[in-house]
């Protein structure tokens, strides 16, 4: 059976006309599902009674169960997601005064191993699909009944290395005749896999890039990130400045600043000089609080940081945090809900 959510228009066109159904169905049903947000055939009452039912027993939407959602003081949602092998994955609404964006998720887990980060502490189980990644969008905006702004590939997992659905959901949540969100309103977030950097901007879209960095030189960057162990400093850079090069887009960095690890006057003249010549921007963000051994600094050390890089030419900001009430890093749910199942 096929799995609809992960068929662009003109597949679903193909694939109706070759069932034998007139082609305008395909614009039916991708108006059911991308704008009213029907995921059930028997509900979509344009469409005669037996065709519901053909359709039905050939395409199915992926089994998605909300085990959990919760809501932060600023308007910030988490919602764990139970699929259909009792996995969990996470996806989140962050409001903005002006637009939503959603965080979400490619991979069940992650095969990283950050040190600081929640999703890799509990392992990782494999690739999601294209259906589920696009699932999470759909799904989402039926449950707060809002549409979303912008999209960000910034949850569980390694985008770049789930590539294929990754590019394929974006391809589908940009079309037109379906979610019609514009290319611009997407962001990839990696922690450092060239080809996947490269392949980006040899795809000329205009998808924005976000880049986790967390240290300017190898050998903490390593410690924090084994990806760099992989990857150098020296070998993401280079794809960095392929990508600015072809796409002319600035580059989003995220640096998550821990005390007596990465924080210091030190660190941020490092960090500068490796942006040079780099149109970028720097979030700062204090450590989410998941690993006992790593403390967010001081606020008036953070704000130091911020306003070394500034100085030094770097245009950097310290994220306004939220959803930290409800443990809104990603991982965070998951990782709950796997120590409840042990119990």
């Amino acid at each position: 059976m096929t799995e609809i959510l992960s068929l662009s228009y003109e597949e679903l066109k193909r694939e109706i006309q070759e069932l034998g159904l007139e082609r305008f169905r395909a614009d039916q049903i991708f108006d059911w599902i991308y704008k009213k947000r029907v995921f059930d055939f028997e509900a979509m009452t344009n469409l005669s009674k037996g065709n519901r039912v053909f359709l039905k027993e050939r395409f199915a939407f992926p089994v998605f169960s909300m085990k959990s959602r919760q809501k932060a003081k600023d308007g910030t949602e988490k919602f764990l997601w139970k699929l259909y092998d009792n996995e969990y994955i996470e996806s989140v609404v962050i409001r903005h005064s002006e637009h939503i964006t959603f965080c979400i998720s490619t991979q069940v887990g992650c095969q990283l191993g950050c040190a600081f980060c929640a999703t890799g502490l509990s392992g990782f189980k494999r690739n999601l699909s294209t259906s589920e990644i696009v699932a999470q969008v759909l799904y989402m905006e039926k449950e707060i009944n809002e549409d979303v702004d912008n999209i960000v590939f910034m949850g569980m997992g390694e985008p770049f290395m789930n590539s294929k659905p990754l590019f394929k959901s974006i391809e589908i949540l940009h079309d037109e005749k379906g979610r019609n969100l514009g290319i611009r309103h997407f962001t990839i977030s990696t922690a450092g896999i060239p080809n996947g950097i490269k392949e980006l901007a040899d795809s000329r879209l205009a998808i924005k890039l976000s880049v986790s960095l967390h240290a300017a030189d190898n050998e903490k960057r390593s410690r924090l990130m084994p990806i760099n162990r992989r990857f150098s400093i020296e070998e993401l850079f280079e794809a960095l400045r392929y990508y600015q090069k072809k796409t002319g887009n600035r580059i989003t960095f995220e640096y998550i600043l821990i005390e007596d690890i990465n924080d210091s006057f030190k660190d941020a003249k490092n960090l500068a000089r490796l942006l040079r010549g780099l149109k970028s921007f720097v979030n700062l963000i204090p450590i989410n609080p998941v690993v006992p051994q790593f403390h967010r600094p001081p606020v008036d050390r953070s704000k130091a940081f911020e306003e070394e890089l500034n100085k030094l030419g770097i245009e950097a900001a310290l994220r306004v945090e939220k959803g930290t009430d409800i443990d809104a890093a990603c991982g965070q749910l998951r990782r709950r809900e796997l120590r409840g199942n042990k119990r």
